[in-house]
């Protein structure tokens, strides 16, 4: 490869690293490293949300440990009452 191409290519690369490492479409969904979605952080996001709507009647601490135990396998949905029954309790403390 001649060193003009070389010079240009490597310039690209750069610029193209540079753009995806700064670009940011808001705070949701988080992207991780490799240009997944960070599940894990999208779970932990949900449960502050439905912390912040149901107050004492949710379990945020449990929501946050069950998405770190089980990786972001099963994410809280507020709306989705089946998602975030195993949070919710009966009296506010």
């Amino acid at each position: 490869m001649s060193s003009p191409k070389l010079l240009i290519l490597i310039t690209f690369i750069i610029a193209a690293a540079f753009l995806i490492d700064n670009s940011s479409a808001g705070p949701y969904p988080s992207l991780d490293l490799f240009g997944g979605y960070d599940i894990v952080g999208i779970c932990l996001k949900n449960c502050a949300q439905c912390k912040k709507m149901f107050g004492g009647f949710f379990e945020g601490q449990l929501c946050a440990e069950s998405c770190v135990k089980f990786k972001g396998k099963v994410i809280p949905d507020c709306e989705d009452l089946a998602s975030i029954a195993p949070f919710l309790n009966t009296k506010e403390e």
